[in-house]
């Protein structure tokens, strides 16, 4: 890979866009140098799913994922991670730093379907996809074994 091309996909929210279900960022600071210095393309899959800013929060339930409005919101996950994958394909990217417990960006954990706040093993739609696709994905909370 030519070392002036990013390396990295990252969520946007993780980069300081407020661009997670209620308006709020969760900046992580080594990510931002990241893509500040041109490491990192940030994305973030609900967003490029077509889904507004703030939105009511979503979470798997089963194959499905569902606002907690009880709108099926699947359509536009899915969306999001198809373009995701299209984006790591352009710049040939191969790693992704993703936020943790979200449906879209979860890598480990993920909320349970009830909207209770209950955390269970799990990935997300987008991790799911790109994983399939031979994508290496972490959460921010492993960024030690992942960037060197």
């Amino acid at each position: 890979m030519n070392a002036s091309l990013p390396k990295y996909l990252v969520s946007a929210c993780l980069c300081g866009k407020k661009c997670r279900y209620n308006g709020t960022a969760g900046t992580v600071d080594r990510l931002c140098e990241l893509y500040k210095c041109g490491q990192a393309v940030i994305v973030c899959p609900e967003c490029l799913g077509g889904l507004k800013i703030p939105r009511p929060p979503a979470e798997i339930q089963l194959e499905r994922v569902v606002d907690a409005c009880g709108r099926d919101v699947t359509a536009q996950f899915r969306l999001g991670a198809e373009r995701t994958l299209a984006l790591a394909g352009k710049y040939g990217i191969t790693r992704a730093i993703l936020k943790e417990r979200s449906p879209s960006c979860g890598s480990k954990m993920i909320y349970d379907g009830s909207f209770s706040g209950v955390k269970i093993p799990g990935q997300g739609i987008t991790t799911a996809l790109l994983r399939e696709n031979g994508i290496e994905v972490i959460s921010e909370e492993e960024l030690e074994v992942f960037i060197k």
